[in-house]
């Protein structure tokens, strides 16, 4: 399956995150030693377990809604934040990362679904936090695109327009805020069930987890 999702994301030049939440190191050295290097997890105490025990050029996202309190202890290693949705939590990731002199990619999240559980900003929360970030610059993140979830349906009429409204979020946020920046260019959208359509629909990160690992129990 790994091989087959590789040969998916091929003609749209788009990076494959490999959602190990719940699953051992072996799991995760088995996709490793086939080529993968990004992996997400949701859960801190888990993802410095692991970052600790595996080999260190394992690019880590951190995919899960992440509490403030909890940026101290992914800062050293972490590679990309997909769900910053907040100036409280942008801010403390810039404080963080400054302490280890470094810089931490964040994605903005969006919510998308009609489901009212997912976090996520609207666009007008969005440009309010970029207009801050404007007057207020942080040197130790780098906003690198979006990130969205799709809501839990066997409907993918839905969950196509769902993806058809990050990306033209995105396509907004790159003209009015970061139209001469290069590195704002990722859609974090798509995951096992739908990331053929969330390819379509201008994806460049799926995340992947069940098709890879298998269920989690």
């Amino acid at each position: 399956m790994f091989n087959k999702i590789i040969t998916a994301l091929a003609p749209y030049d788009a990076k494959l995150v490999a959602v190990s939440k719940t699953k051992s190191e072996e799991d995760i050295m088995r996709l490793y030693n086939m080529g993968q290097r990004i992996f997400g997890e949701n859960r801190v105490q888990e993802l410095v377990a692991k970052a600790a025990n595996l080999p260190k050029d394992i690019q880590w996202h951190e995919i899960g809604h992440l509490q403030t309190n909890k940026v101290k202890y992914i800062a050293p290693f972490i590679d990309t934040i997909h769900a910053v949705d907040s100036i409280k939590l942008l801010n403390e990731i810039n404080k963080q990362a400054a302490k280890h002199d470094r810089v931490i990619n964040c994605l903005l999240q969006f919510h998308i679904a009609r489901e009212t559980t997912k976090f996520g900003l609207d666009y007008e929360g969005a440009s309010e936090l970029l207009m801050f970030l404007k007057d207020n610059p942080m040197g130790n993140v780098r906003i690198t695109g979006v990130m969205g979830m799709g809501t839990f349906t066997d409907d993918m009429d839905q969950v196509r327009e769902e993806f058809k409204t990050l990306k033209s979020i995105f396509d907004r946020l790159k003209i009015n805020w970061f139209e001469n920046v290069d590195s704002f260019r990722e859609i974090s959208m798509g995951m096992s069930g739908d990331y053929p359509i969330a390819l379509e629909e201008g994806a460049t990160m799926v995340r992947i987890g069940t098709l890879l690992f298998g269920a989690r129990y």
